[in-house]
């Protein structure tokens, strides 16, 4: 049976809740209440398991805070024996108007601390990650108080939409691969 390591990144806590920051936790909890599966704490993260068509999903939630994620992702890539080209990281990404993913096989970290300390963990940048727009206000802002904002009332609206068709790129990404879920939800 092929596995599958999906890590949403996000961080812990009630106060991160529905932030901008935790939609990789978000499309995560949607995918494993969609597939009735429970949440478990186990070593440095959340975890459970999907199978689909003779495939394992392993979801995981690094429960090290965003900026410390690498961790998480190296044991339960190691413990699982997966190999990288099995890994999918679902991230926020703030130069990506609202909704939008852009699933890549490599890349630079873009300033994102989280994806930084993957790279430095795994010790490359070639891991396919979905990036998830979370939009940018126009002027001048603070980056670290809008990623840590709660979502606006418009973005509440499509957000389950949104969300709902990064589940969907998940299960694509172990049952199609990688190329075939570029080309059939990128920009989408």
């Amino acid at each position: 049976m092929s596995k599958f390591l999906i890590v949403g990144l996000g961080n812990i806590g009630e106060a991160y809740e529905n932030t901008r920051h935790n939609v990789g936790f978000q499309i995560l909890d949607e995918l494993a209440r969609k597939n009735e599966c429970l949440w478990e704490s186990k070593k440095l993260a959340y975890h459970t398991k999907i199978k689909k068509k003779g495939k394992q999903f392993i979801l995981i939630k690094p429960t090290t805070f965003m900026n410390r994620s690498g961790k998480a992702v190296r044991y339960w890539a190691l413990k699982e024996n997966i190999p990288l080209e099995n890994l999918l990281i679902l991230t926020d990404e703030l130069h990506l108007p609202f909704g939008t993913i852009r699933i890549k096989t490599k890349g630079s970290p873009a300033g994102h601390n989280g994806l930084k300390d993957i790279e430095s963990q795994l010790n490359t940048p070639n891991y396919s990650r979905l990036r998830f727009g979370i939009g940018q206000e126009q002027k001048a802002f603070d980056q670290v108080k809008f990623v840590l904002d709660k979502w606006e009332a418009e973005e509440q609206k499509t957000l389950p939409k949104r969300i709902e068709r990064c589940c969907e790129a998940v299960l694509s990404f172990g049952l199609q691969g990688v190329q075939n879920t570029m080309n059939q939800f990128n920009g989408t």
